[in-house]
């Protein structure tokens, strides 16, 4: 979208657009019908055109420029940091003082607790009177507070995939005790840099864990599944024990997580919670029992498909198993398309506007 013929739109900046995250804004908002994307800063590739660095898009009108953060947020309505953690941390005053709406997809806003912060961001936060001040961007669970806010918080790809799955356990009281997830995600997730773990040869070719039980995203996903129990009543009383997989794919991310629910809730009851959890949620499709969650099936796409499986009950312990499986595409729902949404909301415009492509196939 050239810039002649912005009108009177919303202007909005991209801070850090070289990354697998910005290039997807890019990609989104340039095509958006409802704002003008005005300014994309770099480190990198300064003066050189958007498209000779993300060389899908089409011709775009912008350059990457190089300019301080605080400068960066003038005159701008809307301003999306696609920085790396622990870098959008010491920002915190300037952000406070513009009047722009931001949305931050880094995780340096996403949790409310400093001693979180710094025991899986490994170092103290900067301005930990921030934390707390950012709306949680996702919109399944506080879509009235993201559209009145003017500070969003982004969800992390592997936090939005596991809570989406869990939601409706949540809200039905039935998330209790030691829950257990096994997520394999795609190697966009790592960044735009490649690294021993991502290099290619190695990456198509393997299976691997990391970050066992220590993943960053583990308190993100408790806090925002302590909230969904709070808001329909219930206390918080269950522990998530992650292990994410490194997987030979670029994007998506499927997520298992595995738990034990009243022996009493039958294969009904199950269905009913997920149906009305997601009603007006656009962008999830609840595929059900008999069909299964799957990365190829949301890749490149807002969507986030939910599947089940209710294993037997263990009579002995009064409860039964029940595995939920998520899928998305960690870029768009879980990244830069969910953050495009929160502005959506932020700005009174239907939350689906120039979001809603199909998913590619295969």
């Amino acid at each position: 979208m050239s810039t002649s013929n912005q009108g009177q739109r919303p202007k909005v900046a991209i801070i850090g657009g070289t990354g697998y995250g910005g290039a997807e804004l890019i990609r989104l908002l340039h095509r958006h019908d409802g704002i003008a994307l005005s300014r994309v800063t770099s480190i990198d590739h300064v003066g050189e055109p958007l498209e000779a660095v993300h060389r899908n898009l089409g011709r775009t009108g912008l350059q990457f420029e190089e300019m301080a953060p605080g400068r960066a947020l003038e005159g701008m309505d809307v301003v999306f940091l696609a920085l790396p953690h622990k870098v959008t941390a010491a920002l915190a005053p300037e952000l406070a003082a513009s009047p722009a709406r931001i949305i931050d997809l880094s995780g340096d806003f996403r949790l409310r607790d400093a001693a979180a912060y710094r025991a899986f961001y490994g170092q103290t936060h900067p301005h930990p009177e921030a934390l707390g001040t950012f709306v949680y961007g996702l919109p399944e669970l506080h879509r009235e507070a993201i559209a009145a806010a003017r500070l969003v918080a982004s969800p992390g790809c592997f936090a939005t995939t596991i809570a989406l799955g869990l939601l409706p356990l949540a809200r039905e009281g039935w998330l209790t005790g030691p829950v257990r997830t096994v997520a394999a995600t795609g190697s966009s997730g790592s960044g735009a840099y490649a690294s021993e773990g991502t290099h290619h040869p190695v990456r198509a070719n393997n299976l691997k864990t990391y970050k066992v039980l220590d993943h960053q995203h583990t308190p993100e996903i408790e806090q925002t599944l302590g909230d969904a129990l709070r808001k329909a009543g219930h206390a918080p009383a269950f522990q998530l024990l992650f292990v994410p997989v490194s997987a030979p794919l670029s994007r998506g991310i499927l997520a298992n997580s595995f738990v034990d629910i009243p022996a009493s809730v039958d294969a009904a009851a199950v269905a009913a919670a997920f149906a009305a959890t997601f009603e007006h949620a656009p962008f999830v499709r609840v595929l059900g029992a008999k069909r299964q969650a799957e990365v190829v099936a949301v890749k490149g796409s807002m969507w986030a498909d939910v599947s089940w499986t209710l294993g037997p009950v263990d009579a002995a312990r009064g409860v039964r198993a029940l595995v939920v499986t998520s899928a998305l595409d960690n870029l768009v729902k879980g990244g830069a398309g969910q953050a495009v949404q929160s502005m959506n909301l932020m700005l009174g415009f239907d939350e689906t506007r120039g979001i809603d492509a199909v998913p590619l196939w295969p």
